[in-house]
């Protein structure tokens, strides 16, 4: 959606090295936000965004407007099942209807062998997975390691809305998955999940959103026999409602 960073450049830098051609779209969905004044603040330094897709190499940068994108007035709905409606599907309701639907069209579009997607946006990845699954759609969803700032906060565009205090007060959420991380093999689960909200729970400036400690593929409750493990966080630090997650196992 533009707004680019390092997190943004590094799939650039993935899909460089696997593909003879690499595609950019940067396009500010409007039907996957479902608060008017977020789409109306989301940052769109089209002119930055160039400047790096050059230099990073890109080869092609598709950037519709809305009128390009939609008809008038379009229906879509494709039942994903439940994972449209956990953790960020529950916070953001309709979400993920408007993600399929921008993703299919932009698959439609471009007919990429491989799409590039970040870890940040982890639910996401199991939903557009899930979508092209469902429409047998001839792409291979790959998802890259989430970048990170020095001192460990996750790059991402809606990091430039943080005021100083908020920035500071943000790093509760890496700080608190990475702790998670660490003390996994010695604490059960539930005690894990508990210390964590309380965590940041109390960080001033911070309003906890969910922190769930999950099955990688289905986004249920983890338990110690979980093949695949992922801590999930959201919250809202200041004004700027910030995602987070780590791969436990």
């Amino acid at each position: 959606m533009g707004a680019l960073h390092r997190g943004h450049l590094s799939l650039i830098a993935r899909a460089k090295q696997e593909c003879d051609l690499v595609i950019c779209s940067i396009f500010v969905n409007p039907t996957q936000f479902n608060d008017p004044k977020d789409l109306e603040k989301y940052p769109r330094p089209i002119e930055a965004d160039i400047a790096k897709l050059e230099q990073a190499g890109c080869d092609i940068l598709f950037n519709p407007d809305v009128t390009e994108m939609y008809a008038g007035n379009e229906q879509w709905h494709l039942d994903i099942g439940e994972l449209e409606h956990l953790l960020e599907g529950k916070s953001r309701p309709g979400h993920y209807q408007g993600v399929t639907q921008v993703v299919y069209k932009l698959f439609s579009i471009v007919e990429p062998d491989k799409a590039y997607f970040g870890q940040k946006d982890f639910q996401q990845v199991l939903v557009i997975n899930r979508m092209v699954e469902m429409l047998k759609m001839p792409v291979q969803v790959v998802m890259c390691p989430i970048e990170r700032e020095s001192d460990g906060l996750a790059m991402s565009s809606r990091n430039v809305h943080l005021t100083a205090n908020d920035r500071e007060r943000a790093l509760i959420l890496s700080k608190t998955l990475n702790q998670v991380k660490n003390n996994f093999s010695s604490t059960d689960i539930n005690t894990l999940k508990q210390l964590a909200e309380t965590a940041v729970s109390i960080e001033p400036g911070v309003l906890l959103d969910y922190f769930e400690i999950a099955d990688a593929e289905t986004l249920h409750p983890a338990n110690q026999n979980t093949t695949n493990i992922v801590a999930l966080v959201a919250a809202r630090v200041g004004a700027t409602r910030l995602i987070d997650n780590m791969i436990i196992r």
